[in-house]
């Protein structure tokens, strides 16, 4: 009988504390984090590092152009990694940068027409991605969605959400279409779920989670429905989980966490289960 460990080893250390970053994984297999808040008054960061699995250690490679935070970043078709928006030194930020792994430089792209952070952006199976929601620099809620189109290098508007979110969950589904769910308006926590759909680049109303949330995660499973867990909600952090089916656009309860939580993360594995990680609970 062999005995397999599986409890968790320590691996090589950044060259900068930071939160509210972004971390993608590279066709090379490398992992590309960017920007953030950083310790001891260090502010929000413009530096980038890239992991290397096979030697378990940081580098630093080149800088983005703008610091930020609580922004998204998207690996394209390409393999380039579009970062976009977040938090800068002056507010919310409408720049988006470009990350070539194979020169390791940042180039500037197109600007998106509305300065935001705390929104999401979604992979399209077109290639464009798809940027929903999120806060302006005074802390209002966004309706406005735009999308990136990578062989032109820009931007257009396409239609509006019927609820201005962020802290919201954006998953591309099987069928192609995006489904947002929960997240935080200017009059509270939203149970609400919209579709978005690329063929008419439409958003449709879908059927209400059973509570309201928002900083939860959502995982699209095997089967095609997606997991929906924790967050913060009208009572305080949140241990309920719920199903989407986008087959009959309806919710429906599932087993609860052990532990309520938010700011948490959410990992589909090979066999199929979903592993939920850290988080906040107190």
């Amino acid at each position: 009988m062999k005995y397999i460990y599986l409890g968790w080893t320590t691996t090589g250390r950044m060259n900068y504390a930071r939160e509210w970053h972004t971390a993608s994984v590279l066709t090379n297999g490398k992992v590309l984090v960017t920007g953030g808040f950083g310790e001891g008054g260090a502010g929000r960061l413009n530096s980038a590092e890239l992991y290397d699995p096979s030697t378990e250690t940081w580098i630093t490679t080149d800088s983005l152009k703008y610091p930020r935070s609580g922004h998204t970043a998207s690996v394209l078709t390409s393999g380039k990694v579009l970062v976009i928006g977040g938090l800068g030194e002056n507010g919310s930020l409408n720049s988006a940068e470009l990350y070539d792994p194979l020169v390791g430089l940042w180039i500037t792209t197109g600007p998106m027409k509305y300065g935001r952070q705390w929104h999401t952006g979604s992979l399209l199976s077109n290639g464009k991605v798809l940027v929903i929601g999120g806060m302006n620099e005074s802390g209002g809620g966004l309706k406005s969605t735009e999308l990136y189109d990578p062989s032109t290098g820009t931007w257009t508007t396409t239609d509006n959400l019927k609820y201005s979110r962020n802290g919201h969950t954006a998953s591309l589904l099987t069928n192609g279409k995006v489904l947002i769910a929960g997240g935080l308006s200017d009059h509270g926590g939203l149970n609400s779920a919209e579709l978005y759909d690329p063929s008419t680049e439409i958003w449709t109303i879908t059927g209400k989670m059973n509570y309201a949330r928002n900083l939860h995660t959502a995982s699209v499973l095997a089967n095609g429905k997606v997991l929906v867990t924790g967050g913060f909600g009208k009572s305080g952090r949140l241990n309920s989980s719920e199903l989407y089916d986008p087959s009959t656009g309806t919710w429906t309860i599932t087993g609860n966490m052990n532990y309520p939580r938010d700011y948490h993360t959410a990992s589909v594995l090979a066999n199929g289960k979903v592993l939920v990680t850290g988080g906040e609970n107190l």
